[in-house]
This record gives C-alpha cells, structure tokens and sequence, in this order.
C-alpha cells in the first residue's frame, strides 16, 4: 500500500532523527491526514531539526517562526505597506504564506498572535485590515511547546488546542540513539557526505492523502471510534474513576481526527483497511490535548496519557 515515494522518505528521516521513530511516523501522520500537529518535550529533542528534515523533502516553502512575547499578528500575517511611486496600498505577505510552518514555543505569543495563527490553521486563510488572503494549498503547521520553563507564557486556549490534529510527547532517546546521535553529528561537523533526501512533489501528497480516505474501515471500527468519543462525554456510564477525571469530553473534531488518523497509520503499515489497534496507538495523540480533565485529576497528578490508557481498557473494541 505505502507508496515507495513514502517509504524513502520515512527512511531518511529515521536517519536525521535518531530515536525518535515515534515524532517521525505521527509527522507523516499529520502530512497524510492534512492536519497540524503540536509536540511538547524538553529541549534539544530534535523537534525542530524534524520538521526542516522533512521540508527538505517536500515540494514547498518552509518558515521557522520564533514565537516571543512581544510578536504581532502581522509579523505573521504580513501587512499593507504604502508604496510612494504608486500612491497606493499593497499587501507584503507574512512568513505564514509558507508550506510548512515550524512555530516554535508557539505558547509564549499573546493573545492577539493566538488568534491569528487559529484563523490560519482552521481556515487557512488570514485576515488583513479588511480583506481575506488563502494560504497555500499544502500548508502544515508544527508547533513546539516547552514543558518546562512557563515563565513568560500563555497556556494555549481550548479552542485552538482543539485544531492540531495531534499532540506528541517527546522524550529522550535510549542510550544506543545518543551514541548514533554524536557519530552522526561528529560526520556532519568533519564535513562527511551525508545520505540524499527524497524529494516529494506536491501531487505526491495530494494523491497519498486520497489513497488514505480510500482505506477500508469496518463498520465495527467506526462504531470503536463512535463508543471511545462518547465515553469522554458520558463517562459515568463506564467508571466512577474515569467520570471523576473527566471534566469534559472531546468535540466532533477529535471523532473526524481519529478516523483519518487511523487511516493514515494503516496506510503507513501497509495495509489496506483499519484495524482497532491503528485506533488504540492513534487514540493517544489525538485525545490527550482535547480532553479537559478534572481539578482532582491534576490535584492527583494524573497525567492525560493515563486518562486515555483508561478510557481504552474501558471500551472494548469488539
């Protein structure tokens, strides 16, 4: 089923980004899905060398935006500049006008910049002063977050959280990685010839994100992804445990999100039809940032992993 175009790809980038397969497969998940995708996780983790990996590959532009405190919505959007030869307005176009976006500490922006990057990524369009501009038909963004300074930050609004497709936990790689990791950035100090990156055209994407809506899914594993969606809005039916952690449950996005989500991970394995664990694996980005989980749950120090952990072994497949 995976295209060989697909293949070489994943395979160089299990090459730049050494023991992390993980951020590396969920990335291709989120190209296939056509959805922007949120990874957390301490610095020096290779989030940011990941997806400039990948905009290596991939016909289209690429902008890394350093978010600060201090940006502006049109230091994203771009601007009308007065232009004196021709007494007129035009409009200078933002770096979000690019295909790949790298957002980075995307939570440290006010309010304002929020508001501009949510209208671009659930509309993918921008608003300036009074006319509406379309971003590029292949448009992603990845956006970092860094779990552990939050001097200087705003936490993420509900609403915006709810549009990246899929959230990631990034950790650090087990010894053998950390040993590939300096052999191959001592290689590309010295100067060394490295491997070649694929190159994907834009059609190749379009035409691997149709091949992924055409995966068989199952009735039963649509009625899977229907019984876990209204387990987080009517937990009580399930556990007292689950129902006390659970403040509020996922929107019809996430029910969207996991149907493509697990296409896109079948697709990847080679299959041609949806199995539950393609749902299971992919239940855990895709659920961890949308559900809201209890003061109790975060006064107990439960983690979202452990509320979908839960909500899984809770609703059979079956």
């Amino acid at each position: 089923m995976k295209s060989e175009a697909l293949q070489r790809l994943q395979a160089y980038l299990n090459s730049q980004i050494i023991g992390q397969d993980e951020l590396v497969k969920q990335l291709l998940v989120a190209l296939l899905a056509d959805g922007h995708i949120l990874v957390e996780g301490p610095p020096g983790l290779a989030k940011t060398r990941a997806v400039k990996s990948l905009a290596n590959c991939i016909e289209g532009d690429f902008h890394r935006i350093q978010f600060t405190p201090d940006l502006l919505p049109a230091d994203l959007t771009g601007t009308d500049i007065f232009r004196a030869e021709s007494g007129e307005f035009t409009f200078q176009p933002g770096p979000i006008f690019n295909s790949l976006i790298l957002a980075d500490e995307i939570n440290r922006a006010p309010a304002k910049v929020q508001a501009a990057m949510l209208e671009a990524m659930a509309e993918k369009q921008i608003t300036a002063g009074r006319k509406t501009y379309p971003l590029p038909e292949l448009f992603l963004v990845m956006a970092t977050q860094n779990p552990i300074e939050q001097e200087g930050t705003y936490p993420l609004p509900e609403a915006q959280l709810d549009r990246f497709l899929l959230h990631l936990d990034v950790d650090y790689p087990d010894a053998q990685s950390e040993l590939e990791i300096l052999r191959l950035n001592r290689g590309e100090a010295k100067g060394e010839e490295q491997a070649t990156p694929p190159r994907l055209s834009q059609a190749d994407i379009f035409a691997a994100r149709q091949d992924v809506l055409n995966i068989h899914m199952a009735e039963s594993i649509e009625q899977y992804i229907i019984r876990l969606i209204m387990a987080t809005r009517q937990p009580e039916q399930y556990d007292q445990t689950l129902a006390n952690w659970i403040e509020l449950g996922v929107s019809p996005r996430a029910t969207i999100a996991l149907d493509r989500c697990a296409r896109a991970h079948a697709w990847l394995s080679g299959r041609d039809f949806v199995s539950p664990e393609d749902v299971q694996i992919m239940a855990f980005p895709v659920l961890r940032h949308r559900i809201l989980m209890s003061y109790q749950a975060q006064a107990e120090g439960i983690k979202p992993n452990q509320v979908v952990e839960h909500l899984l072994s809770l609703v059979g497949s079956a």
